[in-house]
């Protein structure tokens, strides 16, 4: 008598296999394309769409009433020899130095202390809190409070003997209050984002550490910002993303002044779009803004290695 292994196919003698063969797996792979179609559709339709078309767009001159008309590299010889699109390219990185940098900084310090201290689930709702507020009311409230002559930010600055500043109104002032205005309203986000990474980072690892005599000052650059490394290259990745797109906190606040002080790309692409009417030069702008924003995320990935982590 032949003696088979269980769990091995044989085959019969006519070259089928064996009834106690294994069954084979069910293909999923229909049911799954169906139910990732409404999403690839939305994709193209919203996304590669738009995208394909504003490419196309910038090498033509459109003002929306006539037919587009093909003009080659124009939009972009005269973007280039545009001193308002420098200055604005130069104002938006401005802003996002600011606002990253400031941002980054309180929303890790935010994170850790919720780490140490509590991590109660109402401490972090009144945190995330400023984020639910929309960028128009926040820009509003903050341009009530910091008005020159009626705003209480500045009456206080009187009454402890400091002179008024005119913080929508300056050159000077313009960008950097913008900058902590979204600061306030995006810092609790960050932190949140933040705080997940610090909870994926093993407890035994500062047991470890505290019994080798290590200080907190040597497990935060030692273990957590080494391990946090992904989790910051994320979030930073994203906040760069989303602050050279600031456009509403500009627009009801300072409108792009004074003169060109705060003319963020995004404001002069919708001046040139909706206010002037030349779709194919906003078009260029907005694809050079697409350039800036590749460089950058791309530069960005590599130098914080987002995609890799040294947990094992």
């Amino acid at each position: 008598m032949a003696i088979t292994s269980p769990g091995v196919a044989h085959s019969a003698p006519n070259g089928r296999t064996s009834v106690d063969a294994r069954r084979r797996r069910p293909d999923d792979t229909k049911l799954a394309l169906l139910f990732i179609l409404p999403a690839v559709i939305g994709l193209v339709v919203f996304y590669f769409w738009p995208l394909a078309r504003g490419i196309w767009l910038s090498f033509t001159s459109w003002d929306l009433l006539s037919p587009s008309q093909l003009i080659g590299f124009a939009n972009y010889q005269r973007m280039f020899a545009d001193p308002v699109f420098w200055n604005a390219v130069q104002v938006t990185l401005w802003y996002v130095v600011l606002n990253i940098g400031i941002q980054t900084i309180v929303a890790l310090v935010i994170a850790v202390l919720m780490q140490r201290l509590t991590q109660s689930t109402f401490v972090r709702s009144l945190i995330l809190a400023p984020f639910l507020v929309s960028n128009v009311v926040a820009a509003l409230v903050f341009f009530w409070i910091l008005d020159f002559q009626l705003g209480i930010g500045n009456q206080m600055l009187e009454w402890i003997g400091l002179d008024r500043i005119g913080f929508f109104t300056s050159e000077e002032w313009a960008i950097p209050t913008i900058a902590l205005v979204n600061v306030w309203r995006h810092m609790g986000y960050t932190a949140l984002l933040i705080f997940a990474g610090l909870q994926a980072i093993p407890a035994n690892l500062y047991e470890a550490a505290r019994v080798d005599g290590a200080s907190e000052t040597r497990m935060f650059t030692g273990i957590t910002l080494p391990l946090l490394r992904p989790i910051l290259g994320l979030v930073l990745i994203i906040s760069v993303i989303g602050s050279f797109q600031v456009f509403d906190t500009v627009s009801v606040t300072t409108g792009g002044g004074p003169v060109n002080a705060s003319r963020v790309l995004q404001v002069y692409i919708y001046e040139n779009a909706f206010a002037q009417f030349d779709f194919g030069y906003a078009s260029a702008l907005s694809v050079a803004m697409l350039a800036i924003l590749v460089v950058v995320t791309f530069f960005q990935y590599r130098i914080t290695r987002a995609g890799q982590t040294d947990l094992n």
